[in-house]
């Protein structure tokens, strides 16, 4: 399998666009439904299902009341806005930090690239996709989330749902949640340098190059860098999703960043920052593991394929 960089090229410019975008699109699509539940938890608290249901169980009932009261579609809300920003969003990250990597990497014959290096590339890839596509994750909140929400006005479609922000909120309201989107910079910028390792790993365990690992290697590397980085940003996803819902009202719950989080802190304590990591954790680690293995293969077939 191919590495992520292999300079800055026009052809692997492309290659690295094109498989990561398809492979965003193919994770989002298989994980969207637990997405939804997860970003309910976040925004709304753990629902009361009245039977004393564990966490697995939980999760399972979430689905099912979903199901019961909005159909299948409730269970793939925001799965349009989700497509149309993980187009650009895997497509901006893959390619930056393909070329931040390239650009960074050391000057010897083995082309290294240090830890520090690797987290400035992940971080400057991620500060790029975010403010590049931080409407369309508002959009795709406001959408899992509007099922519970009987008094606002649904949004119809992705695009009339920007316009309608735009119009009714004004650029502050297509970028509500910046600010902890841009703090969530802190998840690639461990979980990138992570994964590189595990494959260094893994590659001189195997007695192999890192270009030449296989699709379980690459399953095992992505999965552990996942959980791992979900783990200690967390927080910031609930405070982001909170920012991000409530939108235009007249009375909102937050006033920016610092209050979101003081409120959090008084009423629901810590625990409060760690709404839907559960499920969180069974969307992200799937999700990271076919993202990371589609975008290799995907790469390498469109390197192997296309014309020069």
């Amino acid at each position: 399998m191919s590495s992520y960089s292999h300079g800055p090229s026009p052809r692997g410019l492309l290659c690295n666009a094109g498989a990561g975008a398809a492979a965003g699109v193919i994770a989002a699509t298989f994980v969207c439904p637990l997405d939804v539940i997860k970003t309910r938890f976040q925004v709304h608290g753990l629902p009361k299902l009245g039977d004393g249901s564990t966490k697995g169980s939980l999760i399972v009932r979430s689905l099912e009341q979903i199901f019961k009261r909005e159909g299948m579609r409730g269970l793939y809300r925001g799965l349009s806005p989700t497509v149309m920003a993980l187009l650009p969003n895997w497509a901006i990250y893959f390619t930056m930090y393909g070329q931040l990597k390239s650009f960074l990497c050391s000057n010897d014959e083995d082309r290294k690239l240090s830890v520090g290096a690797n987290m400035i590339a992940a971080s400057g890839a991620g500060a790029a996709t975010t403010i590049a596509t931080n409407p369309l994750w508002v959009v795709k909140t406001r959408f899992q989330s509007q099922g519970m929400r009987t008094a606002v006005v649904p949004y119809r479609s992705t695009l009339s749902a920007l316009r309608r922000i735009a119009h009714e909120e004004g650029i502050r309201g297509l970028y509500s949640g910046l600010v902890p989107a841009l703090a969530g910079i802190s998840h690639v910028a461990i979980q990138f340098p992570t994964y590189e390792k595990i494959k260094i790993y893994l590659a001189k365990k195997g007695d192999r190059t890192k270009d030449n690992l296989s699709a379980q290697d690459v399953a095992v590397a992505s999965s552990i860098a996942k959980i791992f980085a979900s783990t200690l940003t967390y927080p910031h996803e609930v405070v982001r999703a909170r920012l991000q819902e409530q939108g235009h009202r007249s009375e909102k719950r937050y006033l920016g960043v610092r209050d979101c989080i003081k409120k959090v802190l008084e009423k629901e304590g810590i625990k409060g920052f760690y709404r839907g990591c559960a499920t969180n954790l069974l969307r992200t680690t799937p999700a990271a593991v076919i993202t990371f293995t589609s975008f290799e293969m995907i790469r390498h077939f469109l390197f192997t394929h296309l014309p020069l």
